[in-house]
């Protein structure tokens, strides 16, 4: 058996409401997989409008084996290009991030517009044409001060997530706000561990305590339906949708992305041991409530976010191979607040770092006993666990019907 039927064939006699079998956390082949299958068509979150603040800022990142580069262009929108220079494949821009008029590649000095389009290539002959090698174009779209890109030469439909994200977020104005801090953690864990372990709170009053001050335990707190039959919710909604700001639970049918406000513990209207405000300016000149709790956005495979009054905490996953993933948190702020002044560096970001830091180690630990030979997958909790029941069958589902030859039907539908 080759491994793509390996993988379908345990995918339709996978018990539903279990975790997955050991090779799909662990086993190389099946890691390849979900690359092409997953991170190679789907649209992808990358980082902000804002980093890119002037024409010519940059920004870089890895994919799998393709290396992009995102650049603000002479128009002032965003352009993605695959970051692999057209004369012998050498990575154009080198740094994270960085600042340029043009993109030299520094092999040979082959030097493109922020188009892409090549506009020198020294000493190729009179009969080099260089319209013909500029660079290979990378999809690239951006919705509410969020920049997503999609390595597929035809990739799905951006509108309908721009069509129910951007109501949410746009009040936020993201696209005016500047990064505070940037942080990036590696977890020695699949990338899907990584999120099963997002989707629930479960472990929270276990594991994390500063989190635990001001975010509540309760599953309907983690973004799945059912949230609406929570009074303190609904009134949480209520409050918040009556000054402008949408915040009921909204789903795309397949399950990629979802988005909700949820209400903070107590009084709190920050992630701060306190529950106080962690900066003095808010994030948003159009919000002028500070309870308004946290806006929370989910796009499989990439991103979880939290969105509160005077700050945004956004997080990128990215898969570096079966056992590793490399988790980016992003805090961000009012474009003009004064670090020092508006707020201190440390107390901004205390709550999630030390978050950040126990979830690497719960991951890690959940992968170590993954490879273990006697396990097993073991049955998740109808009370706490829906929301990661709800990612797996997306996982799942996305994955069958992508390994099932074009026309020929699943054998078993997933919800």
């Amino acid at each position: 058996m080759d491994i793509r039927a390996d993988m379908l064939s345990r995918l339709r006699a996978r018990k539903p409401g279990y975790s997955l079998d050991q090779p799909f956390y662990i086993d190389p082949d099946f890691f390849k997989l979900d690359l092409e299958q997953i991170w190679y068509r789907d649209w992808l979150f990358i980082g902000h409008d804002c980093e890119l603040t002037t024409v010519g800022s940059y920004m870089t990142v890895q994919v799998g084996a393709y290396p992009v580069v995102i650049v603000r262009g002479e128009d002032g929108g965003i352009n993605a290009f695959h970051n692999s220079c057209r004369h012998r494949g050498s990575r154009v821009c080198t740094k994270e991030r960085g600042q340029s008029n043009k993109l030299v590649c520094p092999y040979h000095q082959w030097t493109y517009e922020l188009d892409g389009s090549l506009a020198f290539a020294r000493q190729m002959g009179e009969d080099f044409d260089t319209t013909n090698f500029g660079l290979k174009p990378v999809a690239c779209e951006t919705a509410g001060g969020y920049i997503f890109i999609c390595l597929a030469d035809q990739p799905m439909d951006f509108a309908p997530f721009r069509a129910m994200m951007e109501p949410y977020f746009l009040p936020h104005r993201l696209r005016d706000a500047k990064v505070a801090f940037e942080s990036t953690i590696i977890e020695k864990g699949n990338w899907k561990l990584v999120w099963e372990n997002n989707r629930e709170c479960y472990h929270c009053a276990g594991n994390h305590p500063e989190l635990c001050k001001t975010y509540p335990e309760a599953p309907t707190a983690t973004g799945v339906n059912g949230a609406e039959n929570d009074p303190e919710i609904a009134e949480h909604w209520a409050k918040c949708e009556n000054i402008g700001l949408p915040s009921k639970f909204v789903m795309d049918s397949d399950g990629q992305f979802r988005a909700a406000r949820m209400p903070l513990l107590r009084d709190a209207v920050s992630y701060t041991i306190s529950g106080r405000k962690a900066v003095q300016t808010r994030l948003s000149d159009n919000v002028n409530m500070d309870r308004i709790g946290t806006l929370l956005l989910f796009h499989y495979p990439t991103t979880w976010n939290h969105v509160l009054s005077d700050h945004a905490v956004t997080f990128r996953v990215m898969p570096i191979s079966a056992t590793e993933t490399a988790v980016t948190t992003k805090w961000l702020v009012h474009k003009d607040a004064v670090e020092g002044i508006d707020y201190r560096l440390d107390e901004l970001t205390h709550v999630w770092t030390e978050t950040n830091d126990q979830d690497r180690q719960i991951v890690e630990e959940n992968a170590f006993g993954i490879h273990s030979p006697a396990y097993e997958p073991g049955p998740y909790s109808e009370v706490h666990e829906g929301g990661v029941a709800q990612f797996v069958e997306w996982y799942a589902n996305f994955m069958e019907k992508r390994l099932t030859d074009a026309g020929k039907p699943a054998l078993r539908s997933v919800a």
